[in-house]
């Protein structure tokens, strides 16, 4: 654990309850976020389909944003 987080967990324990609450919350949108991939919503999808289909995306950049929706 880093000297910042150690120090923010000390102040956290002196903020009001829903603060504190809100702070679980990221922590754990986070955590969630280092332990699964991403997977794209239909819309997501749909976008990239839509700008493939246009002209307006390059295939290279179709398949450059989809890889941004992997993890490595």
């Amino acid at each position: 654990m880093t000297k910042k987080l150690k120090e923010v967990l000390e102040r956290a324990e002196g903020w009001p309850q829903e603060a504190q609450e809100e702070l679980v919350r990221v922590a754990n949108e986070i955590e969630g976020g280092l332990r699964s991939k991403y997977h794209a919503t239909l819309e997501e999808l749909r976008a990239i389909d839509d700008a493939q289909q246009s002209g307006v995306a390059t295939e290279g950049e179709v398949e450059a944003a989809l890889k941004s929706f992997r993890r490595a």
